[in-house]
């Protein structure tokens, strides 16, 4: 079954803002609507100041494009419109609306890999008003589920090696923000996730252990982990901080004492509160010493990577970590900031005009043109990604790549010593999907892999050393004579 089948059996042709229908009415009336264009997506700044993102939200994209229509209600919907006593949209294209089929071609990067600002992360070429009414679906879909799992990737790079549970559903935005959240964080590296939901969706393992309210609802706590042992006698992990940190350790050892008998092995404790770094040495001496060595201690309580790496730092004795509100809130940075620009159009004599669109700040100002992205490795590790006019002669003995914002750093590359990888990749042509969608956990596989790839000063979470991603010396002279241009023209 497709996703959206599972998550909103139909299409969401009208989940845009209304002036992309405006947009859409006017190009309409404007005779540009087939006019053919190209759109690009990306970001301006890696979140939480990280030296990296990793990209997730493809698979939503795709399923979202492949039932993209108008249906009936839909149309009735926005023929009823009116402004001033008058419809706001013509019967003429509400018709064009209900006949419209999407035939644009859209390349992208893959889920799981590891992107920087300003390299496109999906380019779309087609019919103007069908890459416009693109705009906002694929910037929700994909600006939440891209800083979820980069702020995943930093918690699991903190844990090192150590298994990170997802288990923030009560806190998420909602039901869409929560199952978004436990999927963006199974790719950006989580072992498992408390949505059960998800896990049906998206074939997440599921995990979990009890809750405070299961040792209060019996007359003591030993009586409550005596009884949670018996209905899971396989996979008993108890929570011992209810009332006594250290009293709960000693239940939970005095239960492990009876799987023991029976056979089985208490799997572990779990502490919620209190000196996490403390109270987890205490509970792993004692149960070393009671024999239970391979009884894991898991840790949770508003976690994030900071306060893991310190307790990494301290030589906590935790083995799992649960992250819950911080992780699927991305509570220090709750947006990405992706936007989606017109990056170049097609005049009547079939040339392709490249567009800019200019700022103050240069950080605003776009890449014009057909554009993609070339990402080179020596020996295994990646040293820099170059954004370049698709057709450029790639036999070339060497670029230079120039950073879009600081013309002064640039980097010399010599293609013929190094490996090299296209990182966008061809997703629908002419509307329909030319791409496998791969499993869950082959992306979640793909994010640590790529991630390998990077030197670590990419990857620490306090002053990353800066990834060098630069625009092909030819692309950034068409971009600067362009504002140039532009520039004069209001002088003028």
């Amino acid at each position: 079954m497709k996703l959206t089948e599972h998550l909103y059996r139909d299409s969401l042709a009208l989940l845009t803002d209304f002036y992309q229908l405006t947009m859409a009415y006017s190009y309409w009336k404007a005779g540009k609507s087939e006019q053919e264009a190209v759109f690009t997506l990306f970001f301006r700044k890696n979140p939480f100041q990280n030296g990296f993102t990793i990209a997730a939200g493809l698979e939503y994209v795709i399923e979202f494009y492949r039932n993209f229509s108008f249906r009936e209600d839909d149309l009735k919907y926005l023929a009823e419109m009116e402004k001033d006593g008058l419809p706001v949209f013509s019967t003429e294209f509400i018709q064009y609306l209900r006949e419209m089929k999407f035939t644009c071609d859209i390349d992208a990067v893959e889920e799981g890999e590891v992107v920087f600002p300003h390299m496109p992360l999906i380019r779309v070429k087609g019919p103007l008003i069908q890459c416009q009414l693109l705009e906002t679906p694929l910037l929700n879909l994909t600006n939440f589920q891209t800083l979820v799992a980069t702020k995943a990737a930093r918690i699991v790079l903190s844990a090192k090696g150590d298994p990170v549970m997802e288990f923030g559903l009560r806190r998420a935005q909602g039901i869409d923000g929560a199952l978004a959240a436990s999927r963006a964080a199974f790719i950006g590296g989580c072992s498992s996730t408390s949505n059960v939901l998800a896990g049906k969706l998206f074939g997440i393992p599921v995990a979990g252990t009890h809750a405070h309210s299961w040792i209060m609802s019996f007359d003591n706590e030993l009586d409550a982990f005596m009884a949670y042992a018996e209905a899971f006698p396989d996979n008993c992990i108890l929570l011992v901080d209810t009332y006594n940190t250290v009293n709960g350790v000693k239940n939970a050892i005095k239960v492990g004492k009876m799987l023991r008998e029976k056979g089985q092995e208490l799997k572990g404790i779990r502490i919620d509160s209190g000196d996490l770094a403390y109270f987890s040495n205490i509970a792993r001496k004692m149960l070393d010493e009671a024999g239970f060595s391979d009884a894991r201690i898991v840790a949770s309580n508003d976690l994030d990577e900071h306060i893991l790496s310190s307790l990494k730092m301290q030589e906590a004795s935790i083995d799992v970590w649960g992250i819950g509100t911080k992780l699927v809130t991305a509570y220090d940075q709750p947006a990405l900031g992706a936007v989606y620009k017109l990056a170049a159009i097609k005049n009547k004599s079939g040339e392709w005009i490249p567009k800019i669109k200019v700022s103050q700040q240069s950080i605003k100002i776009n890449i014009p043109g057909f554009h993609s992205i070339k990402r080179f490795f020596n020996n295994g590790k990646a040293i820099a990604d170059m954004i370049f006019s698709e057709g450029l002669e790639q036999d070339r003995n060497s670029f230079t790549i120039i950073d879009p914002i600081d013309p002064t750093k640039r980097k010399k590359i010599n293609p013929g010593e190094l490996k090299s990888e296209m990182l966008l990749k061809p997703v629908f042509r002419k509307g329909e999907l030319v791409y496998s969608i791969p499993d869950i956990r082959e992306v979640r596989q793909k994010t640590m892999d790529k991630l390998d790839h990077f030197d670590k000063t990419h990857k620490r979470l306090i002053n990353p050393h800066i990834y060098p991603v630069g625009l092909e010396e030819s692309l950034f002279d068409l971009r600067t004579n362009l504002v140039l241009k532009v520039k004069s023209q209001d002088v003028e």
